[in-house]
C-alpha cells in the first residue's frame, strides 16, 4: 500500500494529540504597557547559555499586532494583551551558531499586585497550535487563574511567529518540500529544545519556578521541562496528558480503539435516548451504518453550504471532534449525521472537522497558518522512528482491525515520518524528573484523544512523590474548567499550592 503526502493530509491532524510554591519575582522586562514593577532577576538563570541571551536581554513588551499568516491571519487581540518576542538560540547545543526569535503573549494579572503569584506559561495542545493567537480565544476559561497570575503564552518553534517550518508555497506539500523551504530549522524544533525555550522564558519574566499549564500536547512538553530542569519546577499542571511509554505508531493504535469506544458509547446512547437516531436503534449496526456513509462520501463527497465538499476524511475528523466533547458532543453528533444521511448535505459536520474537538475552543485548524506543516517538524523531529515498508503494513492492519469507522483513515498515520529527510530524537519522550515538585496530571475516564491509562503512566513516569493524578470520571478530551471538582482541584493546587486527596466522580 502507498500513501501521497497529499492523501496523509486529512488524517494528521486527527492523530495530532486532534495541562511547591511558584516564583514570586517580579516582571523583569521593561514593558511597552507602562509597567512599573521593581524589576528583579531569577536566582537561577538558564545553564550553558552566553549572557546575550540572560542577563544581556529583556523581553519588550508592546502592543500585539495582527497574526501573521503563518499563524492563520485575523485581527489583533485588543489592548489588554502585550506581545514581545525573545531571542533564544537556534541550537542549544551549540547556542553561538544562529538565533531564532520566539513570539510570546501576556495578559497581566487582573487581582491586586500584592497577591501576584508570577507568571504562568500555557500550551493549548498540538503539536503546531499557535499560542499567541489562542490565549486570547481561551482566556475566559483561566480568568480565575489570570487574578493572581500574568497569563503568558507563545508560539512553539516551527509554529506560526517562531521560526515558522513552510513546507510547501502554499499547502503542505511533503518531507522533501520541507526540506527544501525550511531544512535549516527542522533538525531544532523538537519538543526538547522547546522546553529550553520555556526555562529561558521564565527566566527573563522574573520566575525562579516555572508556573505551567499545559493540554494535550502540551503535558509532552511539560513533562520534557520537569526532566531537564526538575529543580525549577514550581507548580505544573498536565491535563489531559499523553502516554510517555509510547511511540507514536503505538499511541495511535491506542487512540483510534478509544474513539472506537466512544464511538460505541455513544451509538447506544443514541439508540436509546433519540426515536430518529441516525445510527439506527440496533446499536451492533451503527458501524455498518456509518461505513457505509463513509464509502459513499468517498466516492461522492457531498455538498455543504460553502466551498468545501464532505469527503470521507472531514466526515471522520468530524466524528472524532464531536466525540471530543463528551457527552455535550452526542446530541450535535446525531444531528450532523442526520444532515447527511437523510438531506445528503454535510454542512454540520464539515464546520466540526475545522475546529478543535475538545472543549479547548473553537478555532479552525485549516485552512491557514502553518499548523500542519509544523505539526508533522515536530512529530517527526521528536520521534527516531522510520519504519520500513513491511512494518507499515503490520501497523496498517492493526489499526484498521481495531476501528470499523476510524481504522482506515488512521492507518494513514503511520505514514508520517516514513521518508522524512533528518532523524528524530528518540521513540517516546523522558519524563523522569526526581527532585521536582508535585506536579498535578489532571484525566478524564473516557478521554478517547488521550486515553486514561496514559495519564496514569505519565503520572508514574514522573517519578514517586512527583506525579499525582487526579482522575476525573467523565468523558471527552479535557476537563478545566467544564468539570467543577476538576476546576476546583486546579486552581487550588495552581493558587495555593495544594494538591488533591482524591479523584472527581461522575
Amino acid at each position: 500500500m502507498r500513501m501521497t503526502w497529499a492523501g496523509l493530509l486529512a488524517i494528521v491532524v486527527l492523530v495530532a494529540g486532534c495541562d511547591a510554591v511558584g516564583g514570586a519575582g517580579s516582571d523583569s522586562s521593561a514593558s511597552g504597557g507602562g509597567d512599573r514593577r521593581v524589576e528583579r532577576k531569577a536566582a537561577n538563570p538558564p545553564p550553558g547559555l552566553p549572557a546575550a541571551f540572560t542577563t544581556g536581554q529583556r523581553l519588550a513588551w508592546s502592543t500585539c499586532p495582527a497574526p501573521s499568516a503563518a499563524q492563520g491571519d485575523g485581527r489583533a487581540p485588543g489592548k489588554a494583551w502585550e506581545c514581545a518576542t525573545m531571542k533564544a538560540p537556534l541550537d542549544y547545543r551549540r547556542p553561538g551558531r544562529g538565533t531564532i526569535d520566539v513570539a510570546m503573549i501576556r495578559k497581566r494579572v487582573t487581582g491586586p499586585e500584592r497577591k501576584r503569584i508570577g507568571s504562568l506559561l500555557l500550551n493549548f495542545g498540538g503539536p503546531g497550535q499557535s499560542g499567541v493567537v489562542g490565549l486570547p480565544e481561551y482566556v475566559p476559561q483561566y480568568a480565575p487563574l489570570g487574578e493572581r497570575y500574568d497569563l503568558v503564552s507563545f508560539d512553539p518553534r516551527g509554529v506560526g511567529a517562531t521560526a515558522p517550518v513552510t513546507c510547501g508555497e502554499k499547502r503542505f506539500e511533503g518531507g522533501d518540500a520541507c526540506q527544501k523551504h525550511s531544512g535549516r530549522l527542522l533538525p531544532h524544533v523538537g519538543t526538547s529544545q522547546t522546553a529550553r525555550d520555556l526555562d529561558l522564558m521564565r527566566y527573563l519574566l522574573g520566575d525562579e519556578k516555572l508556573s505551567y499549564f499545559g493540554v494535550s500536547y502540551g503535558t509532552k512538553l511539560g513533562g520534557v521541562y520537569a526532566h531537564l530542569f526538575p529543580e525549577n519546577v514550581g507548580r505544573l499542571v498536565l491535563e489531559a496528558p499523553i502516554d510517555p511509554t509510547l511511540n507514536h505508531l503505538q499511541k495511535d493504535l491506542v487512540q483510534v480503539t478509544a474513539f472506537q469506544l466512544a464511538f460505541d458509547q455513544f451509538a447506544r446512547h443514541c439508540a436509546n435516548a433519540y426515536d430518529d437516531c441516525p445510527t439506527g436503534t440496533d446499536p451492533s449496526q451503527a458501524n455498518r451504518r456509518v461505513v457505509d456513509l463513509l464509502a459513499k462520501l468517498k466516492n461522492k463527497p457531498a455538498p455543504t453550504n460553502g466551498d468545501r465538499k464532505l469527503d470521507e476524511g472531514s466526515a471522520v475528523q468530524a466524528i472524532a471532534n464531536y466525540l471530543d466533547l463528551g457527552e455535550e458532543g452526542w446530541w450535535p453528533l446525531a444531528q450532523s449525521l442526520t444532515e447527511v444521511m437523510d438531506r445528503g448535505t454535510g454542512s454540520k459536520l464539515i464546520e466540526k472537522a475545522y475546529s478543535h474537538g475538545s472543549r479547548r475552543g473553537s478555532r479552525a485548524t485549516a485552512p491557514g497558518g502553518n499548523g500542519m506543516s509544523s505539526l508533522v517538524a515536530i512529530t517527526c523531529a521528536d520521534s527516531n522512528l522510520r519504519p520500513g515498508f513491511f512494518e507499515l503494513e503490520r501497523t496498517i492492519k492493526r489499526l484498521q482491525a481495531a476501528s470499523p469507522v476510524f481504522g482506515e483513515q488512521w492507518a494513514k498515520s503511520a505514514y508520517l515520518c516514513h521518508a522524512w529527510p533528518f532523524k528524530g530524537e528518540r521513540a517516546d519522550p523522558d519524563v523522569s524528573a526526581d527532585g521536582a515538585s508535585p506536579i498535578l496530571v489532571v484525566a478524564n475516564t473516557g478521554d478517547p484523544t488521550t486515553p486514561y491509562t496514559g495519564a496514569q503512566r505519565m503520572a508514574a513516569e514522573l517519578g514517586e512523590g512527583v506525579g499525582v493524578l487526579l482522575t476525573v470520571h467523565a468523558e471527552g478530551h479535557g476537563s478545566y474548567p467544564h468539570n467543577r471538582c476538576a476546576a476546583r482541584a486546579v486552581r487550588k493546587y495552581l493558587l495555593d499550592g495544594t494538591t488533591p486527596a482524591t479523584g472527581c466522580g461522575p
